[in-house]
């Protein structure tokens, strides 16, 4: 019995991992699932931190800082991506375009900000 509940435990686990390599029209995402266990953030950290030292305002950005800027920075451009692929995909694209962009960008609430940045 416990061999059974073991084995129920596992395909959940199977499943969340293949999860990734369900999506062959986006090479990028696979490759990057791979190279994100080897290098945590994939924005190169010294141009992140360059850019933060841009800013008059900041004197001092720790490590710690500029990866996480890195990292948030990477999950937003991972999710923008990921909702304007849905309209790429209704338009029977897999190429994305400014206008799969803006209608991401008008139909999730969480990307309102960025309303008329596109112009």
């Amino acid at each position: 019995m416990a061999a059974v509940a073991g084995a129920e435990a596992a395909p959940p686990a199977v499943s969340t991992a293949a999860a990734p390599a369900e999506d062959p029209e986006l090479p990028a995402s696979s490759a990057s699932a791979s190279t994100s266990a080897a290098r945590p953030a994939r924005l190169p950290l010294a141009r992140v931190k360059a850019l933060v030292k841009a800013d008059p305002d900041v004197t001092l950005a720790s490590q710690e800082a500029v990866f996480i800027l890195a990292r948030a920075t990477e999950l937003f451009v991972e999710t923008i991506a990921k909702d304007a692929y849905i309209y790429a995909q209704q338009g029977k694209r897999k190429t994305l375009q400014r206008k799969d962009l803006d209608n991401a960008i008008e139909a999730i609430d969480e990307f309102a900000f960025l309303e008329g940045t596109l112009d």
